[in-house]
């Protein structure tokens, strides 16, 4: 199987073919969901929430962003690997936007940047495009407007919320987008937006009819339990398999047990 392109995805929407989306953060990881077939790994800002333990995303740095997207790169050699612009390195101005995108590609091996919102930053989405950085956008529940939105709500429910973000996800798309992830909206809402659009659709709470889906590596693998949201489903409980052998582990120290003969040197 050949690297993974924006052309791959396109294409993968045309045939039909589901598309594989998790996010990484380091490289063991990106390395392990490389070789089990991910379509695309996405150094999303959530590392904020499950791998530096803060309360939502909006802390997250760009540097914060680009030690991890390096990591990323380091592990992965087929997948395609998008890199989450955080909070405030694309909203102030499209020339700032198009800066820090480039340091993605350049300094972190990305291939292309996430970006949240809609109409009103089709600026920076344009001059990404324009000069050559893929761009995959984010429409609906957008974490970085939580405190806007009220929390981390479904979004769409009403007729005129479902007319804006559908209008977006057309703007979106006119504006050179790649592709688009659908986060928490009702799921004929994102069939319609799936079907009208070309590039492909991404769901996250979106529902089956979208033309791929991402979830969170940590809830996928039962790593993060703050909370769960009702989109995810727990693969593994790989949390406790973790905690389980460490306390084995403490338990064969304090013991005496740990190192045993075949452990040492003579």
């Amino acid at each position: 199987m050949g690297k993974t392109t924006t052309a791959t995805l396109l294409e993968m929407k045309r045939q039909g073919e589901k598309i594989t989306v998790l996010t990484a953060y380091d490289w063991a990881t990106a390395k392990l969901l490389d070789e089990a077939g991910v379509d695309v790994l996405l150094v999303g800002d959530s590392l904020g929430m499950v791998m530096l333990g803060l309360e939502n995303t909006l802390s997250v740095t760009m540097e914060d962003m680009l030690h991890h997207c390096r990591a990323v790169a380091r592990g992965a050699q087929r997948a395609m690997l998008v890199g989450d612009m955080p909070f405030m390195s694309y909203q102030v101005s499209p020339e700032q936007a198009l800066v820090n995108a480039g340091r993605f590609l350049q300094e972190a091996g990305m291939h292309a940047v996430k970006v949240e919102g809609g109409r009103e930053i089709l600026p920076a989405v344009r001059k990404m495009t324009q000069n050559g950085i893929p761009v995959l956008g984010h429409v609906g529940l957008t974490p970085q407007h939580v405190h806007q939105l009220g929390g981390f709500k479904v979004q769409g429910r009403t007729d005129a919320a479902a007319q804006r973000i559908q209008e977006d996800a057309v703007a979106l798309e006119e504006a050179g987008a790649f592709g688009l992830v659908l986060e928490c909206v009702p799921a004929p809402l994102a069939r319609t937006i799936s079907d009208q659009l070309a590039i492909p659709t991404i769901g996250i709470g979106a529902g089956p009819d979208c033309d791929g889906q991402v979830l969170v590596f940590h809830d996928v693998v039962g790593l993060y339990d703050r909370f769960t949201p009702k989109f995810v489903k727990k693969y593994a409980q790989v949390g406790t398999v973790m905690r389980d052998a460490v306390r084995e582990y403490v338990q064969e120290v304090k013991a005496g047990t740990f190192p045993g003969e075949e452990h040492v040197f003579k």
